[in-house]
């Protein structure tokens, strides 16, 4: 055996004991916890104590990890093993959206949530066919430098910059959020310091180890968020069934939750609340007709209702609520819009309960089939970018060689599995307490964790007796897909250690995505603007610090966008996914699977999807649409594509991408024969070789 082959074995070895003796040291941390738990020790000092153990933990690795070195910083050395690889990848693929939105989606959508599981998994096929093994073998550090040397010139790596850019900013962003979020759960802090707070967990690391830092910290947080991921849903399992695989079973609960769901389709309460919403979301269309008369009007007979009680010596509780009404009128005309047009949104509470088990649900058939152009749509969007995400495809260039970068693939499917086999179950669980347990329960006598997470922000949970009966119906609840996860151990009636595990491995999902993120950023910036583009001759140690001051603008700026909670975590992360898809896929398959693709067909390419598809989203969706043409996020939006989501934005930038590529392809000059010998040594790597 060759010195190098012993010496990669030694450093297997050595891994795999120092994560073994991790993974025992975290089991005797959560026990010691649970113990003390019992013994007293209160809940905010145990959010802390996680909180500053996580962080610790990886401010540890980053510290040991710390490098200078350029192939260290930018791609780990080149000597990452496939199974760690794989884990690694799996932490950086399980994002705040996959941890903690992906169950919750599925509990809010049922059937039509299967889309995120079917388009992340069939990803990640596409990468392993088509790009993985050959991105590996052209080698170099990120993706845009494939774009600069396939395509030749500064113009193909620039556009290549911007998308990735773009796209990761957006991603990162909504790990931010998902970051402030449990930060907030765990320590009771406010949300925009619990942003911040988090931050240093992302940044300790990162910025001091690049991409070898990044990927020993990604495995040690893998172990924590499968475990954390999987205690609470397979004790709801046993709580309910008593069989320990929910992946199993969870198809006898989903009959239960149908049978629930016809009854309270059917339910007289039910209906009477649903029939509330819609009276109150078609007196606020009528009101939103004539605004400044209904203003005007309203105010009036508000102001009225007041002084003829007083006049009239009214009961004093009943002149009290006149003042108070008058005073939560809203002071101006546009305060008045916008609080008319979020009651008119509430006409969606008025539906029946969605059927979880219904693929493509709707009232009539046009709307069942503008349900399943979106699943498709979205099931493509989400595969064709899961194959083009920059910070997912740099991590195949850490493997020592070609087939560990395949192997690395399959690995990554294998963890991933994991955690997305249970997601489905999860979702059902919870809701079969949510309708069993929780409806038809007096306001009075509401569980405890329903009164913890209302207070931690109404918008993941609230509930409000509309109806006056002091009971709860379904249509009373208002749920986001955000909290589902996370509440699950005090809805199963575990102890709060528990709790804080879930918290901590969301945290860990969180982290382990923006580490990558911001050092794709910093790196885009760093490596291929400024050292490939500005100055070539800069020395290593320069580089890697202009990188890492970046990494921390990047982080902070992404901080401060994250605390204004410009949507949900699942849209901003499908919204990245749609933008690298249109922005990246046509460009990289056909650089590597068509010679004759030239470089201004390819840049034209990779501006049309991409600007396409960022269009189409400042035209839909709320956040954007109000930044852009300044209209109010409580507008229905009226100007869709095809009936088309915004979250599948994509699916009009893709085709169109490889439409421009193909075209200018054929009508331009070929590629220089250097460049498609270049194609020639990509499209056929020797697996056994580097």
């Amino acid at each position: 055996m060759s010195t190098a082959a012993q010496s990669n074995r030694a450093f297997r070895a050595q891994l795999r004991k120092v994560y073994t003796w991790y993974t025992g040291g975290f089991v005797v941390f959560v026990t010691v916890l649970a113990v003390l738990e019992q013994m007293g020790l209160p809940r905010a000092t145990m959010g802390y104590v996680f909180l500053a153990a996580t962080i610790l933990l990886y401010a540890g690795i980053g510290i040991m990890s710390r490098t200078n070195d350029a192939a260290e910083y930018y791609v780990a050395g080149r000597r990452v093993p496939a199974m760690f690889n794989g884990m690694a990848t799996g932490a950086d693929w399980m994002s705040a959206a996959s941890f903690i939105g992906m169950a919750g989606g599925l509990y809010l959508q049922g059937y039509s949530g299967l889309a995120f599981i079917m388009g992340w998994t069939g990803g990640y096929v596409l990468v392993a066919l088509f790009l993985a093994p050959y991105l590996r073998k052209f080698g170099q550090f990120t993706i845009p430098d494939f774009l600069g040397a396939r395509y030749g010139g500064h113009v193909p790596r620039l556009v290549g910059i911007v998308i990735a850019i773009v796209c990761s900013f957006t991603y990162v962003v909504a790990q931010i959020y998902g970051v402030g979020l449990i930060t907030t759960r765990l320590t009771g802090v406010d949300f925009t310091v619990g942003i911040f707070l988090g931050l240093a967990g992302i940044l300790v690391c990162s910025f001091l180890g690049g991409m070898k830092a990044v990927t020993w910290t990604q495995v040690a947080q893998y172990i924590i968020l499968i475990i954390a991921y999987m205690i609470p849903v397979v004790w709801l399992a046993v709580k309910q069934t008593g069989v320990p695989v929910p992946q199993l079973i969870y198809g006898k609960q989903l009959e239960k939750v149908t049978q629930l769901e016809e009854k309270l389709i059917n339910d007289p309460k039910e209906k009477e609340v649903r029939e509330i919403f819609r009276k109150r979301a078609a007196d606020a269309d009528a009101k939103l007709k004539d605004p400044a008369a209904a203003y005007a009007e309203g105010k009036a007979a508000a102001e009225k209702a007041l002084a003829d009680l007083k006049a009239a010596n009214g009961a004093p509780e009943d002149i009290k609520k006149a003042e108070s009404a008058l005073a939560a009128y809203p002071k101006t005309e546009a305060d008045a819009k916008a609080a008319w047009g979020k009651e008119k949104g509430m006409a969606s509470r008025a539906a029946p309960p969605l059927r979880h088990g219904e693929a493509f649900p709707g009232k009539d058939e046009n709307a069942r089939d503008i349900a399943r152009k979106n699943f498709l749509a979205l099931v493509f969007c989400l595969m064709v970018g899961t194959a083009a995400l920059p910070h997912i495809l740099m991590r195949y260039y850490t493997t020592p060689s070609v087939k560990e970068a395949r192997d690395s693939v399959a690995w990554s499917l294998f963890f991933i599995f994991l955690l997305y086999f249970s997601a489905p179950a999860l979702a059902v669980l919870v809701k079969f307490v949510i309708y069993n347990d929780v409806v038809g329960t007096a306001f009075a006598s509401l569980p405890a964790w329903v009164q913890s997470w209302t207070k931690v922000d109404p918008s993941l949970l609230s509930i409000t007796d509309i109806n006056g009966d002091g009971m709860v119906q379904l249509a009373e609840i208002s749920i986001g897909a955000d909290i589902v996860v996370l509440a699950t151990p005090e809805i199963a009636g575990l102890p709060y250690v528990i709790s804080g595990l879930v918290a901590a491995g969301g945290l860990a999902a969180a982290l382990s995505t923006a580490d990558g993120l911001l050092l794709t950023i910093a790196n885009a910036l760093s490596h291929d603007l400024y050292y490939k583009m500005i100055d070539p001759n800069a020395p290593t140690a320069r580089r890697v610090l202009l990188s890492k001051v970046l990494l921390l603008v990047v982080a902070i700026l992404a901080a401060l966008v994250a605390a204004q909670k410009p949507a949900d975590i699942l849209f901003l992360v499908s919204a990245a996914f749609s933008l690298a898809a249109a922005g990246f896929f046509p460009a990289l398959t056909l650089g590597i699977f068509w010679k004759r693709t030239t470089g201004i067909a390819a840049t034209l390419g990779m501006i049309a999807g991409f600007g396409v598809t960022f269009y189409y989203m400042t035209l839909t969706q709320p956040w954007l649409r109000e930044m852009f043409y300044g209209i109010a996020k409580s507008v229905p939006v009226t100007n869709l594509w095809w009936d088309i989501q915004p979250i599948s934005a994509g699916l009009f930038g893709v085709p169109l991408g490889f439409l421009v590529i193909i075209v200018v392809s054929l009508i331009t000059p070929a590629p220089s024969r250097e460049t498609q010998d270049l194609v020639e040594h990509v499209r056929y790597p020797n697996l056994t070789a580097a």
